[in-house]
């Protein structure tokens, strides 16, 4: 079969048009069928013919529905299509199955492919697959497909998910929808038997389930550390001396909340790999499971860094956008006014100003590496990238990152933490509460990085394990003494932790 054409099959908001830009189908070309007339069939239709396969289409009224057909696609009564094709489409909803249980017999020993998807969650079951699947028993029925948009069949594979997921009982079947994604350009994922289509129909109906925890934290954290800034720099000053600074509650206190909750995430990305490497080190083999929380703590690291980053990202857009405000110009009049009156001893503050230099300089730099590593996070770069160079960004870069978020804050806060007017209501400083887990990570870092445990870290990471007191020995086949023993049990007769 040809493979698809980069070109979308539609331009603009012509897509009553009949006429591909593809060639007409190959009349030795297989021919597949559909059953129905809905959005995805006619999209569906479109890309069938577009790789070359001859398509006849079954509908309850065929002269109603040829013209929003291709000119190359046959339109018919169903029971024709169904007993022409090999290969069949089932793209109608499933409230409507019911209208095929006239086509047993014109579908017995035919492949039926199954598109639908539930209006809500199953988590009881049985799948709208399954269902299909008893209707039509002498029929071989894959569920395939339904992970793909209609727009995605209209403008092509390059312009959305290539992955089709695929399961049904018969491999012949399976392998006979593969190939017809392949011709379509796409991606064919073999997700396993009939009973899995449950969680492959319920798959296009989560809402961002990688992404729930990571946001949940996101928002934790601003609203802790929001209620916290909110406590130092607008209610202490109004409980105290009466002064009213609620005006900093809209961008002053977000934008000192911000980086504090970007800091943090960034740690939360780089822990979990050094509890991992603990338990390894602790246990001395890699082969055992680590718990499932650190399991889901691992697995959700890219939605922490992007979080993060989009806190950075935000902060800076805050900043750039303080001078703007109405306070902020009020304030630098009143600064001003100030140092007229004092005389021009206090104009200038060389410390001050080299710290601000500086703070502002490593920010910038850590936007900049955490912006490096957010891109390469893309799958459409993370591709081109081999594992060594992805590695080095993710890990050696992220590092970096984080060492320049803390010293960032380091330099924000300054002498501040040695101040007592800094301490209100007896709480420390925003910025220390920031540092205590970005530091611990980077000490967990750097211990790891220790001659002690680095070497053994490597060694266990490379299948070494450590039981009966000592490494386990492997020996080529042929050595003598097998493929490895402790205290005399081959490793076929030892059990993983």
């Amino acid at each position: 079969m040809p493979l698809l054409d980069k070109k979308p099959l539609i331009r603009g908001g012509g897509g009553g048009s009949r006429h591909l830009e593809a060639s007409m189908s190959d009349p030795g070309a297989p021919l597949v069928g559909i059953l129905g007339t809905g959005d995805f069939s006619r999209s569906l239709a479109r890309r069938l013919v577009a790789s070359g396969y001859q398509l006849v289409v079954g509908s309850r009224n065929p002269k109603r529905s040829v013209a929003l057909f291709p000119e190359e696609a046959e339109v018919t009564t169903q029971m024709e299509a169904a007993s022409q094709a090999r290969l069949v489409f089932v793209a109608l909803f499933p409230e409507h199955y019911s209208t095929l249980a006239g086509l047993k017999e014109p579908l017995a020993g035919k492949v039926l492919v199954d598109v639908s998807n539930s209006v809500r969650l199953n988590l009881a079951g049985p799948s709208n697959a399954e269902l299909l699947a008893d209707m039509f028993p002498e029929s071989s029925v894959v569920k395939a497909f339904n992970t793909v948009s209609a727009w995605t069949l209209q403008m092509g594979a390059m312009d959305g998910s290539r992955q089709v997921l695929l399961c049904g009982d018969s491999r012949q079947s399976k392998e006979a929808v593969a190939q017809v994604c392949r011709s379509a350009g796409f991606l064919p994922v073999d997700a396993g038997l009939l009973s899995v289509s449950l969680e492959v129909e319920n798959q296009p109906l989560h809402l961002f389930p990688s992404w729930r925890v990571p946001v949940l934290a996101t928002l934790a954290l601003f609203a802790f550390f929001y209620l916290y800034n909110f406590a130092h720099g607008v209610l202490h000053p109004f409980v105290t001396k009466g002064e009213r600074h609620f005006h900093k509650m809209p961008i002053d206190t977000v934008n000192v909340t911000l980086p504090s909750v970007a800091l943090v995430l960034l740690a939360l990305v780089y822990l979990p790999g050094l509890l991992a490497a603990g338990l390894q080190l602790r246990r001395g083999t890699k082969y055992s499971r680590f718990p499932a929380w650190l399991d889901r703590w691992l697995l959700r690291r890219k939605q922490l860094g992007l979080c993060s980053f989009a806190c950075a990202v935000l902060h800076a857009v805050y900043s750039l956008a303080i001078p703007m405000t109405r306070s902020h110009r009020y304030g630098l009049l009143n600064d001003a006014y100030k140092q007229v009156k004092a005389g021009p001893a206090v104009s200038w503050d060389e410390e001050q100003v080299w710290r601000m230099e500086m703070y502002v300089s490593v920010g910038i730099m850590a936007l900049g590496v955490l912006s490096l590593l957010a891109v390469s996070s893309l799958p459409t770069v993370s591709n081109s990238l081999n594992w060594r160079e992805f590695s080095f960004i993710q890990s050696s870069l992220g590092y970096v990152a984080l060492v320049l978020g803390t010293l960032h804050t380091l330099l924000f806060g300054w002498d501040r933490a040695f101040d007592g007017a800094h301490y209100h209501f007896y709480l420390p400083p925003t910025f220390m509460l920031v540092l205590a887990l970005p530091c611990a990570v980077l000490l967990g870092r750097g211990a790891l990085a220790l001659p002690c445990a680095a070497p053994r870290l490597a060694r266990i990471r490379r299948g070494w394990e450590e039981k009966c007191g000592r490494h386990i020995r492997f020996t080529m086949p042929g050595g003598g003494g097998g493929g490895g023993s402790c205290n005399g049990q081959s490793l076929e007769d030892m059990t993983d932790v």
